[in-house]
């Protein structure tokens, strides 16, 4: 348990500094890029080129390894949770950095995530087991592909809601990485390789940060990135309880839901602090 809560922790502060420099690069990008099999290559190309980008592909890649090791220790509900911290991470540095300030309903947030995080530490039982469940293996997989499409019309809208279901979208993808991340077997490298989750797991990874660099590129990101914490939080902890068998302590069911729902809650006020763009420029000069 100690082991997985430190490497969830890690991968947050990796995931805090990494969102900094992700907005940056996504916003250098011009903001006619589509999910688009003919333009996706010199969108990503594009990203790429981007010194800030690349850093936080690098720290994101590193974050990953931790976030991994958390996801096979913890149950989901405390190893997405404990990413969420990622946010107060941001947040701190942007007022070492940018000279920001949090406001009072912010730092009772920042202690709010702390304490939820505790909480569900505390009340967090043991991680379900490991194991095949074909049925929730083609559901990633249909999943995957309703994504795909819907991200691809999506991008191509020019509609404010646009960034949003972007979002929407991202925050399901890094769902499925960590819900494959758990129906990952252990096993020589030959039963690897023929297990569908050993593919399902990158692409879902692969496939949300697109989506969300293309959320990024088109609206503030706080519309972006409200929805893909929440829904990259909530349905690993759902399938985790549900489906997976993760576990709470006994006589600890209350603590858990008040330790998921408050660091959520704290969560989501953070999410400003995923932007770095100087809030003078005029908006207009991304689109």
């Amino acid at each position: 348990m100690i082991g997985g809560l430190g490497a969830a922790l890690g991968a947050a502060v990796l995931f805090g500094i990494a969102a900094i420099l992700q907005a940056v690069g996504s916003r250098k990008v011009p903001t006619g890029s589509e999910l688009d099999p003919r333009r996706l290559v010199g969108f990503v190309g594009a990203l790429l080129r981007q010194p800030a980008f690349l850093g936080a592909l690098v720290l994101n890649l590193a974050g990953f390894g931790l976030h991994f090791i958390a996801l096979r220790l913890l149950p989901l509900y405390l190893a997405q949770a404990g990413i969420a911290a990622s946010l107060v991470v941001t947040a701190l540095l942007a007022t070492r950095l940018m000279a920001d300030q949090l406001s009072a309903i912010e730092w009772a947030a920042v202690v709010g995530v702390c304490v939820g995080l505790g909480l569900l530490a505390v009340s967090a039982g043991d991680a379900g087991e490991s194991a095949r469940h074909h049925g929730l293996t083609v559901g990633l997989i249909i999943g995957l592909v309703c994504i795909a499409v819907l991200g691809g019309l999506a991008s191509r809208s020019k509609h404010a809601s646009a960034t949003a279901v972007l979002g929407l979208l991202a925050g399901l993808g890094y769902a499925g990485v960590a819900i494959s991340a758990r129906l990952l077997e252990d096993g020589s490298f030959g039963e690897l390789v023929r297990s569908p989750t050993a593919y399902t797991l990158p692409i879902s990874g692969a496939l949300a940060f697109v989506l969300y660099s293309l959320a990024l590129q088109r609206g503030s990101v706080t519309l972006a990135t409200t929805p893909m914490i929440a829904l990259q939080t909530i349905t690993p902890a759902a399938v985790g309880v549900l489906v997976l068998g993760d576990d709470v302590r006994e006589g600890w069911y209350a603590g858990a839901v008040a330790g998921f729902v408050v660091t959520a809650i704290g969560a989501l006020i953070l999410v400003r602090f995923e932007s770095v763009k100087d809030e003078s420029e005029p908006a207009e000069a991304n689109h």
